[in-house]
């Protein structure tokens, strides 16, 4: 059994957004109130006090501390916890008991809001989490679905990532990069500057900030959904999956930022991940180190960045740069599945 997150967007009428606000608000002053009880434990004694949990809000305050004391035990970054402000509270959930699904969304003290099925639900749902994105608000169910096995398969598949292609499997077929957040660049540069014009907090200001989110969530849009039918397509047609075990948080903080922000990568190993595991696909990462440098056959070449052509005196093999590394990332792969198998 595994848990997924059925995502669909509501349409509360303005009475219905007022109230979701107002609980929203209440929640946040909670987590706030909570937060100070625990600075102050902290401030006198140096240790937690105990929550007695009842409510997602101070459970959520009490993961956050939790995360905050591993820190400290790893000496790592502490990063207090902090306030939350209107624009930095945006979700708050409910329970089983909270709410009735039937054609609308029925929540207690709010009413019944139009909800867009455009999928079914699947499995047991056990929390709901109101969310509010630019404005818009969102019902994310969280269910308790079972795994539903695919037709056993042989084929296997390394997947090698990169940024001038999306990925490149071992089959020698590239992906193309759809680059969303790239081609929206320009349309949010003007955005951007509109907002910067305006008198801040003004209704004009506003506006031209809901427009900024708007292309944001476009481009995540744009990018989530390539991912999840390549991902599907990938899970559907091969047995054993096989990725590199990047650093992507360190890559997203180099040179490339941006580009790396724009492909994400963390993102899509985690749809892999997820829906391999339902359908009782094999995932498996490799360590990432040499698989440019490498070719398949064993034969250690040094390659720099600009070099795209792979050509082996070796073995005779010559292909894309991008090719021969997903072909060793499948090597490495197939090597590390005979070990566990043993």
């Amino acid at each position: 059994m595994s848990r997924l997150t059925f995502k669909y967007r509501l349409y509360p009428n303005r009475q219905q957004r007022e109230k979701l606000a107002a609980t929203l608000n209440l929640c946040r002053e909670l987590y706030n109130a909570g937060l100070q009880e625990r600075r102050e434990a902290w401030s006198s004694h140096r240790k937690s006090v105990p929550s007695q949990v009842l409510q997602d809000t101070l459970r959520r305050l009490d993961k956050t501390f939790k995360a905050f004391f591993l820190r400290c035990q790893r000496g790592q970054v502490q990063g207090f916890p902090r306030f939350r402000s209107e624009s930095r509270y945006d979700s708050f959930t409910s329970p089983q008991s909270g709410f009735q699904l039937q054609g609308r969304l029925s929540l207690s003290k709010i009413g019944a809001i139009k909800i867009k099925l455009h999928r079914s639900i699947r499995g047991a749902i056990k929390t709901l989490t109101l969310k509010r994105e630019n404005g818009m608000w969102y019902a994310c169910f969280s269910c308790l679905v079972g795994a539903e096995p695919l037709p056993v398969s042989d084929q296997a598949v390394g997947i090698d990532v990169g940024l001038h292609f999306f990925a490149v499997p071992s089959d020698g077929t590239a992906i193309e990069n759809p680059r969303p957040f790239k081609k929206m660049e320009k349309r949010l540069r003007r955005a951007q500057r509109r907002v910067a014009r305006r008198k801040k907090f003004s209704q004009r200001w506003k506006k031209a900030v809901r427009m900024v989110g708007k292309m944001h969530r476009q481009a995540f849009h744009q990018r989530n959904d390539f991912q999840h039918k390549w991902s599907r397509d990938i899970v559907n047609h091969n047995g054993t999956i096989v990725v590199e075990d990047l650093n992507v948080k360190g890559l997203s903080r180099g040179l490339f930022r941006k580009s790396v922000q724009d492909v994400g990568w963390a993102g899509f190993f985690q749809k892999l991940s997820y829906k391999a595991a339902s359908a009782g696909r094999l995932f498996l990462r490799v360590d990432p180190r040499g698989t440019s440098q490498r070719c398949p056959c064993g034969e250690a070449h040094n390659k720099v960045l600009r070099k795209r052509e792979h050509v082996c005196v070796r073995c005779g093999l010559v292909t894309t740069r991008d090719h021969a590394s997903a072909l060793e990332i499948l090597r490495l792969g197939l090597s590390l599945k005979s070990l566990t198998a043993v």
